[in-house]
């Protein structure tokens, strides 16, 4: 048998996060005891849990307390994190302590210290002269760096359900496409409200598909309202909004009519030989080849403006990153300071957005095709929101909403 000790203080019986304990050590044949209990008496009054962990051994125990921990749970003993130092460049110790996207804290020198830029599926690299600690992708890890492992030293604080029933807060990880789509849309546009009244910035991962439907004008829109700060996306959202803005057409076809070009299907391409003759997207406005749309009010108000090639480009416009960390450590940097993201018909980037997202960020994914969602959800960013829906009927209502306002 090997044993541990372990606490959950807060709300952890109406945000279920008790029973998920509880269900963690029995579905790995463990089990518990619990030495103490206080229950809230008010909606406002924490809870707390002191329980003992009982597996049948000690790698059961350590499996084990590695997912207590990303459920919030906290080990009793006194401890500061265990370190072991890098010895080779981009690879970490075996051991090294995978990080959530909850906020987190380790003990470094007897004293707990935030985990700074916190994301999911990196490490932690301890500066133990500062007392800080650091997220760290395991690509950028270099020699000497010294990395949390195991899972002591380590308190993960897991976001509680919000105490007042809002639109948002039940349409969290519910994924329908029957949902009320208008009390759903004002609900995001009061929260995009909110967040730039506080000063916060708003981050739109956006799809070919905001192009194709003719729904780029809105995000022009939302930009110069300054509801825009931070734009994720790849070759194709650039390179569609300016063939639209220089020919009338995405993907060779008519966004007016809906009927195809002749030979509109070499638009794109000459729109991107157009960028390229320029020799960027800023000197391309101010030639005055790109006029108006996403694109030209992104670059006029200055947008964060982000954008990751993949292998199918064509190509590419200039601007994009055709190299895949280098596009992870620009998405790092832009996602600084982002408290609201909204990811609109794009899977892939969606993501991959998801991924480097602390759980904190209110994060909203439309799309026509429910498993995106799902998707997001499986793979650890339990703060999306789904609304499954047309991107041009999202947008229009959004913008619609936000005018009114």
């Amino acid at each position: 048998m090997a044993t541990d000790v372990i606490e959950l203080r807060g709300h952890i019986i109406d945000s279920l996060i008790l029973p998920r304990v509880w269900d963690a050590i029995m579905d790995q044949g463990a089990n518990f005891e619990v030495e103490d209990m206080r229950v809230g008496r008010s909606k406002d009054e924490p809870s707390y849990v002191r329980m003992q962990v009982i597996a049948p051994d000690e790698a059961v125990l350590q499996s084990l307390l590695s997912e207590l921990q990303q459920l919030g749970a906290t080990i009793v003993r006194e401890q500061d994190a265990r370190t072991e130092r890098v010895e080779q460049a981009g690879v970490l110790p075996d051991e090294f302590y995978s990080t959530t996207n909850m906020p987190t804290q380790v003990r470094v020198n007897g004293r707990w210290a935030t985990v700074e830029n916190i994301e999911m599926d990196v490490a932690v690299v301890i500066d133990r002269q500062a007392g800080r600690a650091v997220c760290r992708p395991m690509h950028e890890a270099e020699e000497g760096d010294e990395v949390v492992v195991g899972h002591g030293g380590i308190k993960v604080f897991p976001l509680e359900r919000a105490r007042r029933r809002e639109v948002f807060g039940f349409m969290q990880s519910a994924v329908s496409s029957e949902r009320t789509k208008v009390q759903s849309i004002q609900e995001v546009a009061r929260q995009m409200r909110q967040t730039r009244a506080e000063g916060g910035k708003i981050l739109f991962v956006l799809g070919p598909a905001v192009i194709h439907t003719g729904a780029g004008k809105y995000i022009a829109e939302l930009i110069r309202r300054d509801y825009v700060q931070v734009i994720f996306g790849g070759n194709a959202i650039i390179t569609h909004d300016v063939e639209s803005d220089m020919f009338g057409t995405s993907l060779g076809v008519n966004l007016a009519s809906g009927d195809p070009v002749e030979h509109g299907h070499r638009h794109h391409l000459r729109a991107i030989n157009a960028v390229r003759r320029a020799g960027s997207l800023q000197r391309a406005v101010e030639l005055g080849l790109i006029r108006q749309g996403l694109t030209y009010e992104a670059l006029k108000h200055g947008v964060d403006l982000v954008l990751a090639g993949s292998i199918r480009d064509d190509g590419p416009m200039p601007g994009v990153i055709t190299e895949m960390v280098a596009a992870q450590r620009e998405m790092r940097r832009a996602v600084r300071g982002v408290e609201m993201a909204i990811m609109v018909a794009s899977m892939l980037h969606a993501i991959a957005t998801g991924n480097i997202l602390p759980a904190a960020v209110k994060t909203v994914v439309v799309d026509i095709n429910p498993a995106v969602v799902t998707k997001l959800a499986d793979r650890g960013t339990t703060q999306a929101a789904g609304l499954v829906t047309d991107a041009e009927l999202f947008l229009r209502e959004l913008a619609e909403t936000l005018r009114e306002g």
